[in-house]
């Protein structure tokens, strides 16, 4: 029987006791945070900074699992390779600057194709031109794999008494993490495509972005995306697939994927022919919120980082040819016509602590013309600093990628309007219902830093937190009505 997730199953009956009865599964954002496909909302190793990931097998069976680096102006993958993670398995790495870019290391035991060995650099081939992807008009250099995203994607469940188990699985001498598997070759190339059964999920993870010279780290739990995919997804390590655009499940009465979303007080059951939007309404938003503190009486500073995980799949000319599709409208530009962006308006509105609201322009600071008030990137950090050139880095990340809000007194609390912007935002109408939804696909989390000046000589006084971003949804059907 294939598994699923407790909550996959609650919702599922929820669904047939509305007179959705039959559907098995459905693309969810798994609140319990476990999954198939987790996404890390950022990486960087700007600021000396360095970023550990890690992911858990929760369940009985092996996993064979792809794991997909996204730089953060466009998403082009700077590196990918397959993990295997045994019954039960932990993966840890970690992300630091190797040369003028980044690169990812590990000393885990856990079986990857091909093996890392030292710090493998990430590659600038996928946005430069050297590989199946045309150059796009970003940065071309290697330090634009300094900061990013994270996916991994579950190919499949690994067959218990398989020659790909045996191999991968770690072979215990009775001490704590001294296991070892034997990572043969039933590990290489596009072996292991045979010794795999369909997803089952079960997989959750977690980054900490770490500067261990200034003391701090921040912590954040990957979102999990559960009921991705009912068919094994293996490809070799050299390929573009799995990726997100292979969402499906039998639920799909349009040969795409089921995804189940709460609006308007209603769990909602949309459809989509195409996979992909089926995993941008899990993380649609009609708005995010979160908070803000940058008091200088506390040496107080704050970044938001907002990830548009699906939004190459919409811009990028690879992908959609010279015309955005909605949620999104503006293509990734290319060269010659080219300023490596693709923007999308959003509306500012920011509160201080005692309702009090800014009367600034709605806009970010330094303002770019006929550009009001637009992330341009699928990785943006949005900075509070007072004063500030364009060139400037963000606040507490180091992020170049980043747009910046004069904030309102010292502390308070922002609503970025995802709907509203470029005329409205909002996803293709659901194919069994009609049913839209509006808004951006969107995640991430606003991380803040408080450096206290008066410690006692020696003592490190750097303290620092992490919020996930909250989020409301807007959905109506073909007359306007708010869905039901």
């Amino acid at each position: 029987m294939k598994k699923n997730s407790l909550t996959t199953a609650v919702v599922a009956g929820i669904a047939g006791v509305a007179g959705f009865a039959g559907l098995a599964s459905a693309v969810e954002l798994n609140a319990d945070g476990l999954g198939q496909v987790l996404i890390y909302p950022y990486y960087t190793v700007n600021k000396n900074q360095d970023t550990l990931l890690s992911v858990v097998n929760t369940t009985d069976v092996g996993k064979a699992v792809k794991v997909r680096f996204l730089e953060g102006y466009n998403s082009r993958e700077v590196l990918d390779f397959n993990l295997f993670l045994s019954p039960y398995d932990v993966w840890t790495a970690r992300v630091s600057t190797n040369g003028a870019g980044a690169g990812v290391s590990s000393t885990d035991t856990s079986c990857t194709w091909p093996a890392l060995n030292g710090s493998v650099p990430f590659r600038a081939a996928a946005y430069a031109g050297g590989s199946t992807f045309p150059a796009d008009s970003g940065p071309q250099g290697v330090d634009r794999t300094r900061e990013g995203y994270v996916e991994l994607i579950e190919m499949g469940e690994i067959i218990p008494g398989s020659p790909l188990d045996a191999t991968t699985t770690h072979a215990q001498n009775g001490n704590p993490n001294e296991g070892e598997p034997a990572c043969g070759s039933a590990i290489q190339g596009t072996t292991p495509g045979g010794y795999l059964s369909n997803p089952g999920g079960g997989l959750f993870g977690a980054g900490s972005i770490v500067n261990v010279g200034d003391g701090t780290l921040f912590a954040y739990n990957a979102d999990a995306i559960d009921g991705f995919s009912d068919d094994v997804l293996f490809s070799g390590p050299s390929g573009l697939t799995p990726s997100l655009l292979q969402a499906n499940n039998a639920a799909s009465a349009f040969g795409g994927a089921v995804a189940y979303v709460f609006a308007n007080g209603s769990l909602l059951t949309l459809d989509y022919s195409n996979g992909i939007d089926a995993v941008s309404a899990v993380f649609l938003s009609d708005a995010i919120y979160n908070e803000y503190l940058v008091s200088g009486d506390i040496g107080a500073n704050s970044d938001w980082v907002v990830t548009f995980p699906t939004k190459r799949f919409y811009v990028d000319e690879y992908y959609v040819g010279a015309t955005a599709v909605q949620p999104f409208v503006d293509v990734f530009r290319y060269a010659p016509a080219n300023d490596g962006t693709s923007f999308v308006e959003v509306g500012i509105n920011l509160f201080d602590q005692e309702e009090g609201f800014t009367d600034q322009p709605d806009d970010f600071s330094p303002p770019i013309a006929e550009q009001p008030s637009s992330l341009p990137y699928e990785v943006n950090v949005i900075s509070f600093l007072t004063e500030t050139a364009a060139e400037d880095p963000s606040g507490v990340l180091g992020s170049n990628l980043r747009a910046n809000i004069v904030p309102y007194g010292d502390a308070g609390w922002l609503k970025l309007d995802l709907a509203s912007g470029d005329g409205g935002h909002a996803m293709v109408p659901a194919d069994n219902n009609g049913y839209v939804l509006h808004g951006l696909p969107a995640t991430g989390f606003y991380a803040y830093n408080v450096i206290n000046a008066n410690a006692a000589p020696g003592k490190l006084a750097n303290y620092n937190g992490l919020f996930r971003h909250r989020a409301s949804r807007v959905c109506t059907d073909a007359n306007g009505a708010a869905c039901s």
